[in-house]
């Protein structure tokens, strides 16, 4: 339960711009989202885009150096960029930490053959085409949760559908959690819903929505939200750093996603762009270190899901066929 007698954030440039009487309206508590993370907190952190064991070890070491707290680190290249060494690798490094790893699954549309996710419209996208794009997806969940992965990044809806009747099945393991990519992420409630009923376990929503939007959702649904706080150019490149504890507010439960813009695209990975990967992997950290002082200057770093803790709380499911 909250102290009521806890001093309250404060906005940024607040006194000094309350002095001028340029002052902003106090918050709408109406507007503050009712969610929390299942054993307490409203936020959690994660550092995406870390590909391979030689980028994990580069940020493990650095957020241990800036004292950024992780409980999730996510590689967005595929399982099927990983030999079975750097799987088991990765998995060990986080594991001893107690740090939730999340793979990506399987072929993805823009490295496929179909000419449609090369032009204006870019077509499908990142979806799976075909049946066999669908079954690379759960080859790669199979492969990766029984070397210890604990949760699965995809970016298609029947792909997602699959995976939560496989975990229900007992097919994968029941507590392997599901998250939705941001290149295919939902921008209003009702398609909010549908994720969660789905099977998400956290849905990636673009960085671009607006507070009254996450306000919005978080009126029809309790999952978990991932939003880069620093978004990829490819994403749009948007910047919110001053807007963390608002974020938070309207938001929670949510993952501040600690991304980086101007930099190169990274994947699929490999050993030609080692130099750059472990530079921007060591970079992602160093923001996460600038949104986390942040929300300390401001008065809002309270209220931190405990580290080690993953999962996400009773979500509501379509019913499963029989």
């Amino acid at each position: 339960m909250t102290d009521a007698s806890a001093k309250a954030p404060r906005r940024p440039g607040e006194q000094a711009l309350a002095a001028l009487g340029l002052g902003a309206p106090a918050p709408d508590p109406a507007d503050a989202s009712p969610h929390s993370f299942p054993g307490g907190g409203r936020w959690r952190t994660e550092v995406p885009s870390c590909e391979g064991p030689e980028a994990l070890a580069v940020v493990l070491k650095e957020a241990s150096r800036l004292d950024v707290p992780i409980h999730r680190i996510s590689q967005g290249s595929g399982v099927w960029m990983l030999t079975d060494a750097e799987l088991t690798e990765m998995v060990d490094a986080t594991a001893e930490r107690d740090i939730e790893l999340c793979l990506f699954t399987g072929p993805r549309g823009t490295w496929d053959i179909g000419g449609s996710t090369r032009t204006d419209s870019h077509g499908a996208g990142l979806r799976a085409r075909g049946h066999d794009a669908v079954a690379g997806c759960v080859e790669d969940a199979v492969r990766a949760t029984e070397s210890g992965v604990k949760c699965l990044l995809v970016a298609d809806e029947g792909v997602l559908w699959t995976l939560h009747r496989a975990r229900t099945a007992g097919l994968i393991p029941a507590d392997t959690t599901l998250k939705v990519s941001a290149l295919v992420g939902p921008v209003n409630p009702a398609s909010y819903a549908v994720y969660e009923r789905l099977g998400a376990d956290s849905i990636n929503v673009p960085s671009d929505l607006t507070l009254d939007h996450l306000t919005e959702i978080r009126r029809v649904s309790a999952t978990p939200m991932d939003m880069y706080i620093e978004a990829p150019d490819d994403l749009g490149g948007y910047v919110r750093m001053y807007e963390v504890a608002e974020l938070i507010r309207r938001g929670a439960p949510l993952y501040l996603k600690f991304g980086l813009a101007k930099a190169p695209g990274i994947y699929p990975y490999g050993h030609h762009m080692r130099e750059l990967t472990l530079a921007t992997a060591k970079e992602r950290v160093r923001r996460g270190r600038l949104a986390l002082d942040l929300l300390a200057r401001h008065g809002a770093d309270g209220d931190m899901a405990p580290l080690g803790s993953r999962l996400p709380g009773a979500l509501r499911r379509f019913d499963a066929p029989s």
